[in-house]
């Protein structure tokens, strides 16, 4: 104790220890130091040590004020701790004089790039003049305030105030200099985090980066494709996934050490393990750090990280808002908040919003980023509206951070750089296509030839198929997957098939997990009557379009609204996917029966989408799902759009003569996720039993979590009339729970909007 309260040295944080007396304090001299060797150590990766440290040693000097020391010694009695972060108790800001010191050192040029990472190490970056709190508007108040005069006042250590002046240059040009401040801000936030929690929670910190190198998950790999491989048999199916995981493998050893990469390959080809494979004999081959996969639905996550935790067990790290707590360890949640792993599965919202993030916790893992190898499965679903940025990040950090990336999909968009609606449209250049001309594949359209296990039977698009017509057309048929664009029309058309299996988000995420595993133990009961020559029994789902991507499931029949063409072929790979069906002793071919439903595609994307196929079914009544015409297609459907920056990003971080970016407006504009609604609460399952630990012990995280899988999300509108009519009740402020036990059916979900569409981003996780 004397220790504490003796020491007039300069403090950062204080803590207890477990018996409750007060531990040595975290001297604000050696956290300075601590951070600026971590926050180095981070940006050497990228060649950006120097600004790093140099933001490490100054992004508290405001800590040296004494309104700080005597906040966190007298006011506090040393039981603030949390008073490094600013906002906690009575605010005292200790950010800004540090970028006023910046720019004093380096100048409005160097100084002002610094300003940013320092200012913003807790608020989150920040716009250079757009509000009361932009560094413009900060800077000048702690000018006037005397802020940095104050903490000098202090006599920090010469060793922390001269630090030496940077002598790199920002990697890329003057455009992507926002991306290149973002990274050295990760670094940053990351290492004042970890040199916080060193000092705060010892036993946590050492708790990170115990995880094992790619060779050894490699190794784990390896030798689960050998025990797959023992076990598969030799139909055509398995063998042309043999030779796409081949050709993947080989095709890593090529000496480009990083660079763009499509992998074009049908659905139910074997592109998940194909792509891994790639990534990790590619990563250990050019020496990068680690593998990121990143997928677009919740569908296909859960599915994919199943699989992938059957072969690395807890050493995978899933990072997205529907994982079930019951699988997180503390590991895999610590790595989670920087992606310090070897193996990240997570989201492209994740991903995208963090790469265009402003806030603290959201960059803090991008630093990892650089030197890994990236795999953005089905690449088609990249948000369209945000596009151009997307894209631009993609190219930077192709080009200047030694990221490889790889876009999977069976249905590989117009990325090549090209002219659109007059527009130069910068795409994505020299991308190798790792299913061209190798020894084991020669191109992705004798893939798919190979491959071809359907027949799609196209409308005349004229015709306008009712609803009780294709009912009766679909009962013809044992066993049917039906898709269409709407909730609605899913419920209208389940309304006819009243022993069809209903499947949409207006089921919550556990009811779909466990209607999904039903549709499959069903399928596969069929499968064992038919081979023990028994008719199956009857089975026919009625879905919105949330089964198309990445849901392995296999039907003999498929009836699929028209839509847009990419929709069509995905919905085709769940359409004899395993090539097994048979005509007597020869195989046969799935049938695949494109119909155009009563109303067209919802407008907005969905609808631009279908006319795309209209105007393709035009000149070709017949086509085949070729790579050829999913390149005609896409250009189509490009064309079509009216922008692919919705929020004007790339603008608002073009950082002028002045360095003057606005990191916080492009964060706001920068949402894959439209805020269309407010989760409800259902009655399903487990529901009540967690819901009644939230009414009596109050809201936690893993709880938070596990009542996630029982919500549904309601339109704003839509629940505004059921809290009017007291069917639904706001338990948390935003979180709300079913209170009419009518509202949710066991077949249909929840019934409260029946009037809603299926929304363009209703199946995306965070």
């Amino acid at each position: 104790m004397d220790d504490v309260s003796c020491n007039n040295r300069p403090i950062a944080h204080a803590a207890k220890d477990a018996n409750g007396q007060w531990r040595r304090p975290h001297h604000l001299e050696d956290h300075l130091a601590g951070v600026a060797a971590v926050a180095g150590c981070h940006a050497r990766a990228f060649g950006a040590e120097d600004w790093a440290r140099l933001a490490g040693l100054w992004h508290d000097l405001g800590k040296y004020r004494p309104a700080f020391q005597a906040y966190i010694r007298n006011a506090s009695g040393f039981e603030a701790e949390n008073a490094h972060i600013e906002g906690v108790g009575k605010r005292v800001d200790h950010s800004t004089a540090g970028a006023v010191h910046a720019i004093s050192e380096l100048g409005e040029g160097g100084g002002r790039l610094l300003a940013y990472l320092i200012a913003g190490h807790h608020a989150g970056l920040p716009d250079w003049n757009r509000s009361n709190a932009s560094l413009f508007q900060r800077l000048e108040a702690a000018r006037q305030q005397g802020h940095l005069t104050e903490a000098l006042g202090q006599q920090p250590s010469p060793a922390i105030l001269r630090g030496q002046i940077p002598t790199s240059r920002p990697r890329g040009s003057a455009k992507d200099l926002h991306l290149w401040l973002r990274l050295l801000f990760s670094c940053l936030a990351d290492a004042d985090f970890l040199d916080t929690e060193h000092y705060m929670n010892p036993e946590q910190a050492l708790r990170r980066a115990c995880h094992p190198p790619l060779s050894d998950l490699l190794g784990r790999f390896t030798d689960h494709i050998d025990r797959l491989s023992a076990g598969a048999g030799s139909s055509p199916v398995n063998r042309l996934r043999a030779a796409v995981l081949k050709q993947c493998i080989e095709r890593a050893g090529e000496d480009r050490g990083n660079g763009l990469y499509s992998l074009t390959v049908p659905t139910g080809g074997g592109k998940t393990l194909s792509s891994l494979a790639f990534a990790l004999h590619h990563a250990i081959r050019h020496g990068k750090r680690r593998v990121i996969y990143a997928i677009p639905y919740l569908s296909i996550i859960e599915q994919t990280a199943d699989v992938f935790r059957g072969i690395f067990g807890e050493d995978l790290v899933e990072h997205h808002s529907n994982l079930d707590p019951d699988r997180e360890t503390l590991r895999s949640r610590l790595a989670a908040e920087n992606w310090d792993a070897p193996l990240i599965v997570t989201t492209n919202v994740q991903l995208f919003e963090s790469l265009f993030a402003a806030r603290t916790s959201r960059c803090r893992k991008l630093h990892n980023l650089v030197d890994s190898v990236v795999i953005l499965d089905e690449a088609q679903l990249l948000p369209t509206e945000f596009l151009e940025p997307c894209l631009a990040a993609i190219r930077t950090l192709s080009a200047h951070y030694g990221v490889t990336f790889v876009l999977c999909t069976a249905t590989q968009p117009a990325f090549a750089p090209r002219a659109i609606n007059g527009k130069f449209f910068a795409g994505l250049p020299d991308m190798r296509e790792l299913m061209q001309g190798g020894p084991h594949v020669q191109s992705p359209h004798d893939l798919f030839s190979q491959l071809e296990r359907v027949e799609v039977r196209w409308p005349d698009t004229r015709q306008v198929t009712q609803w009780d017509e294709l009912a009766t057309r679909i009962r013809a048929h044992d066993q049917a997957l039906v898709i269409v664009n709407r909730k609605r029309d899913a419920r209208d058309l389940a309304q006819q098939l009243p022993d069809a299996l209903y499947l949409s988000t207006d089921l919550c995420g556990a009811h779909r997990a466990e209607r999904i595993i039903e549709i499959r133990d069903r399928l596969a009961a069929n499968r064992e009557r038919i081979q023990a020559g028994l008719y199956p029994l009857p089975l026919h789902v009625v879905s919105t379009q949330l089964i198309e991507a990445g849901v392995d499931v296999d039907f003999p029949v498929v009836f699929r609204a028209l839509a847009g063409l990419d929709s069509i072929a995905q919905a085709a790979g769940r359409c004899n996917r395993e090539g097994c069906l048979k005509q007597g002793d020869h195989p046969a071919k799935g049938l695949v029966q494109v119909f155009v439903a009563p109303e067209p595609a919802p407008r907005g994307l969905l609808l631009k989408g279908e006319q795309a196929t209209r105007e393709l079914l035009a000149g070709d009544a017949s086509p085949t799902l070729t790579p050829v015409l999913f390149e005609r297609y896409f250009r189509l459907w490009f064309a079509s759009l009216s922008t692919f920056d919705k929020g004007g990003i790339l603008e608002l971080l073009q950082s002028g003569r002045g360095v003057e970016i606005s990191f916080r407006e492009a964060a706001e504009q920068f949402r894959l996720i439209a805020d269309e609604g407010s989760p409800v609460i259902v009655h399903w399952g487990e529901a009540a039993k967690w819901l009644g630990r939230l009414r009596s012990d109050g809201p936690d995280r893993w709880l938070m979590r596990k009542l996630q899988r029982y919500c549904v999300n309601v339109r704003h509108d839509c629940l505004e009339r059921l809290i009017a009519q007291g069917d639904v009740a706001e338990i948390l402020p935003g979180l709300y729970v079913q209170e009419h036990d009518l509202l949710y059916d066991r077949q249909l979900g929840f019934l409260g909007c029946a009037d809603e569409v299926t929304p363009a981003a209703g199946n995306f996780v965070v």
